[in-house]
């Protein structure tokens, strides 16, 4: 009985969240880079500034961020939709090559219309007005954050005097929480870090291969990095197409073959090894997260797939000493023999 009424209170939270993912989203992302930001502050009231110049310290940081972000992101979307704009008689005139060799093949020309419509100009012009009409809801959603920031920013400084307020009884909780948010850090530094180098390669060698717009792909390689698993093939395909379409066949195939050395050798293989040892996630759970909070939050979801996981085992696993084993099986290795491990690294990180 007590299952089913987990199952059935964990199906009503999920339902309701995924109703109110407009703002659940802006929200999570609002509180990922506070936390990510929150160090500083503590470092301006040690470095013996008053609290309050600490939490402006933090707000602002947070806001240097977020700016950077959105320029890159805008940028990218403007040279996309000019990039588009101007291919679009290269676009018709691979559409019709691919017609065409889909009738010399004997393929049934209802199938042939099929397929090449789906690389047809007026269609990716269409793609393109709907994804500039969405932008819309893209800046409201990043005015929601700019507010959470602030927001959260100084409730940071109220929250961190909890101890002196409940006393020790609740310093497990907050060692549960320092651990979770040290994670997180160390999960988007590590990302952060191999992302930046993978979108240097990716950019330099879509420059010599001369792919048009290399920063944007660049910009791209850098972001989808942030997605577990699957990150590589985003980041993949548009350039890869791009290729084909502006120059051949053979250049399509280099820049597949590059990001195949370049982006796997780094986020499969290599990169995977840190992310584990920073948040201790299985590969399997990193891969199952990505499509369960894209599907109840949406594309932000992705992005944050990892940092909601890891919450949802600090609230409902850590705990639960009899949850033990479901840590260990979620890729925590600390679990089983050294369940004080993670707080007091956390509290090294504070310090």
């Amino acid at each position: 009985m007590r299952v089913l009424v987990t199952l059935a209170a964990a199906f009503v939270v999920l339902l309701g969240l995924w109703l109110a993912r407009d703002i659940f989203g802006p929200l999570a992302l609002a509180a990922v880079i506070v936390i990510i930001c929150y160090p500083i502050g503590p470092a301006i009231v040690r470095a013996g500034a008053p609290r309050w110049v600490g939490t402006t310290g933090v707000v602002l940081l947070a806001y240097i961020v977020l700016a950077v972000l959105a320029l890159l992101l805008t940028f990218a979307i403007m040279e996309f939709i000019r990039l588009v704009s101007d291919l679009v008689p290269d676009l018709t005139r691979m559409t019709q090559d691919v017609y065409t060799l889909l009738e010399d093949l004997g393929v049934s020309a209802a199938f042939s219309d099929q397929v090449t419509s789906l690389f047809s100009a007026s269609n990716l012009i269409g793609a393109v007005t709907s994804f500039s009409s969405s932008a819309m809801g893209v800046v409201m959603a990043f005015f929601f954050v700019l507010a959470y920031v602030i927001f959260m920013g100084v409730d940071s400084a109220r929250y961190a005097r909890a101890e002196l307020a409940f006393g020790a009884r609740i310093r497990p909780v907050l060692d549960s929480m320092r651990a979770y948010c040290a994670g997180v850090r160390r999960y988007f530094v590590v990302n952060a870090s191999f992302g930046l180098i993978v979108a240097v390669i990716d950019g330099i060698a879509l420059y010599l291969l001369d792919v048009p717009a290399p920063i944007v792909w660049a910009i791209l390689s850098f972001v989808t990095n942030f997605v577990p698993n699957i990150g590589f093939v985003l980041g993949l395909v548009p350039p890869a197409v791009l290729a084909l379409v502006t120059n051949d066949w053979v250049t399509a195939l280099l820049v597949v073959a590059v990001y195949i050395v370049a982006n796997v050798t780094l986020q499969v293989l290599i990169q995977p090894k840190f992310v584990s040892d920073a948040v201790g996630l299985t590969l399997t759970l990193s891969f199952f997260s990505v499509v369960f909070w894209t599907f109840v939050i949406g594309p932000l979801g992705a992005i944050l797939a990892v940092p909601l996981t890891l919450l949802v085992r600090a609230l409902v696993l850590e705990p639960d000493p009899s949850a033990q084993w479901l840590r260990w099986l979620s890729g925590d290795d600390d679990a089983p023999d050294e369940p004080n491990r993670l707080p007091e690294r956390a509290l090294a990180d504070e310090r």
